[in-house]
C-alpha cells in the first residue's frame, strides 16, 4: 500500500528537525509554553501518520462514489436500467430477493441487466491512487454484509410489533421470511440488546398469543431462524424471557409452533453453557411430552433437542427423572425414530436409575431384536453398548442375554462383523458369560 512522503507539504526530515527543536526547548527551559508542547505533540502525530498507510477513514468520501444501498465506497459500480449506479454485490442481492424496482427512485425496472459503469470505476481508482489508498476488494460474501437499508428495514418491522394486531401479524410474517433467507438480518439482531424485547413483545400478552396462533407461530419461528447465528445463541439462552416463551410454545400453539420451539432449543443448545441454562429451565420435561404425544412433525425436533441437552451430565439425571426411559422405549417398540432414540438411550445408560428402568421396562429383548434385524451399524453399536452396561449392573439380565445368545448367536455374530466398538462390547459380554460360574454351561 502506498504511503504519503509528505504531510501538508512537509517532509519527514523537516518534521524530525522541528521536533528536535521543540523537545530541546521543553527539556532545557523551565518556562516553556503550552503552545510549544501542543506543537510537539502535533509534530509527533504527523510523523506517526507518515509511518502508517492511508485509509479511507482519513478522507471524506465523495457522495457519488458511495453505493446508495451499502453507503460504502463502490468497488464494482454498475448501472441499473433506471440510470442509477450501485455497487454490483448489493444491487444484485436486491434483485435476487425478488425486487423489480430501483431502490432509490422506486421506478419499475424495464430489465434487470447490470451494465458496468467504467467511468465511475476509473474515477474511484484515480481518486484512491492520488491519496495513496488501495481500492478495497469486492465484497464476496454479500449475505454477511449488514447495510443501512437492512438496519432501517429491521427497525421498521420491530416498531410495527408494538402496534395493532394486524400490524404485528404483518411484521411477524415478514420477519419470519427475512430471518430465514438473509444472514445479514440475523447478524443485526445481536447489535442491540433492545431487539429481543421488541421482537417478543406481542408474546408478553397471553391474550394476543393464544388468540392468534399464526402470530405465535411466526414469532417463535423467527426466534428459531435467529438462533442459527452463533452470536445470537448466548444472548438468547441467557435471556429468561426467550427460554420461558419457548417453553410456553412447547406446551401450546400449533404443532408447527411446538416443533419450531423444540428446534430452537436444539439450536441454542449447541453451546455447552446453554445446555446448563436450558436444563435448569425445566424444558426437558416438555420436550419429552412433545415426543410422547407422537406428532411426526415434532418428534424428531424434540428428540434432537433432548440428545443435545443430555451431552451434559447433570441433564441426564433430569431427563431420567422426567420419565425419558419409558417414553423412549415405547416409541422404539412402535418402530418410531429408533436410531435417534437409541442414541439418547446410550447417553442415559451411564445413569444408574436409567439402567434399572431399562431392565424393568423390557429393554433387553428389544435391543437384542434390533441387533438381529437392523441394517444400521450405528444402531447395533448403541444397542450392544447399552446391553453391556445392563448386564454388568443386573445379573438376572445377563442370564436373559445368554439365553438369547444360545438361541440365535446374536452377540457372536456382532463380535465377528460389527464396528470396532460393537465388537469390543459384544466380546466383553461374551467374556462375562465365561467368568460367571453359574452361566458357564452350554447347550
Amino acid at each position: 500500500m502506498a504511503k504519503r512522503e509528505r504531510v501538508r507539504g512537509v517532509s519527514a526530515s523537516e518534521l524530525k528537525e522541528r521536533l528536535r527543536e521543540l523537545v530541546k526547548v521543553i527539556v532545557d527551559s523551565d518556562d516553556y509554553t503550552v503552545a510549544a508542547a501542543d506543537e510537539a505533540i502535533a509534530t509527533l502525530s504527523a510523523l506517526k501518520h507518515l509511518k502508517s498507510p492511508d485509509s479511507l477513514d482519513d478522507f471524506p468520501l465523495p457522495p457519488e462514489f458511495r453505493c446508495p444501498i451499502s453507503t460504502q465506497l463502490m468497488t464494482d459500480p454498475v448501472i441499473l436500467s433506471t440510470g442509477q449506479t450501485y455497487d454490483r454485490p448489493f444491487i444484485q442481492r436486491w434483485l435476487d430477493e425478488g425486487h423489480r424496482t430501483c431502490p432509490q427512485t422506486q421506478q419499475v425496472l424495464s430489465h434487470s441487466i447490470l451494465t458496468p459503469n467504467y467511468l465511475v470505476r476509473d474515477m474511484i481508482v484515480q481518486w484512491c491512487r492520488e491519496r495513496g489508498i488501495e481500492l478495497p476488494e469486492t465484497v464476496k460474501d454479500i449475505d454477511e454484509v449488514v447495510t443501512n437499508a437492512d438496519r432501517n428495514h429491521l427497525n421498521s418491522l420491530l416498531r410495527k410489533l408494538s402496534l395493532s394486531v394486524s400490524d404485528q401479524k404483518q411484521a411477524a410474517k415478514e420477519l419470519r421470511l427475512l430471518t430465514k433467507r438473509m444472514p445479514s438480518i440475523r447478524i443485526l439482531v445481536g447489535e442491540s440488546s433492545d431487539v429481543i424485547p421488541q421482537l417478543l413483545s406481542p408474546l408478553s400478552s397471553p391474550v394476543t398469543a393464544s388468540t392468534d396462533p399464526d402470530l405465535h407461530e411466526d414469532l417463535i419461528t423467527t426466534v428459531l431462524n435467529l438462533s442459527i447465528h452463533d452470536d445470537n445463541k448466548k444472548a438468547f439462552a441467557e435471556d429468561p424471557a426467550v427460554i420461558s416463551l419457548l417453553i410456553d410454545a412447547l406446551k401450546s400453539g400449533t404443532i408447527q409452533t411446538r416443533s419450531n420451539a423444540a428446534a430452537a432449543i436444539f439450536t441454542l443448545s449447541a453451546l455447552d453453557s446453554n445446555k446448563h441454562i436450558i436444563g435448569k429451565s425445566g424444558a426437558i420435561k416438555h420436550l419429552l411430552e412433545l415426543l410422547d404425544e407422537g406428532q411426526p412433525l415434532a418428534m424428531k425436533d424434540a428428540a434432537s433437542a433432548i440428545f443435545n441437552l443430555c451431552l451434559v451430565h447433570e441433564n441426564k439425571g433430569r431427563t431420567v427423572r422426567d420419565g425419558a426411559v419409558r417414553v423412549i422405549l415405547n416409541k422404539m417398540m412402535d418402530h418410531i425414530l429408533v436410531d435417534e432414540l437409541l442414541a439418547i438411550l446410550a447417553l442415559l445408560s451411564s445413569h444408574p436409575r436409567a439402567v434399572e428402568e431399562m431392565g424393568d421396562l423390557g429393554a433387553v429383548p428389544l435391543l437384542l431384536g434390533i441387533i438381529r434385524e437392523s441394517a444400521s451399524e450405528r444402531s447395533k453399536e448403541n444397542c450392544v453398548a447399552i446391553l453391556y452396561t445392563i448386564c454388568f449392573s443386573d445379573r438376572t439380565k445377563l442370564k436373559e442375554i445368554r439365553e438369547e445368545e444360545k438361541a440365535n448367536g446374536t452377540l457372536s455374530k456382532l463380535a465377528h462383523c460389527g464396528t470396532s466398538r460393537a465388537k469390543r462390547k459384544a466380546n466383553g459380554i461374551l467374556e462375562r458369560f465365561n467368568r460367571s460360574p453359574s452361566l458357564t454351561h452350554t447347550a
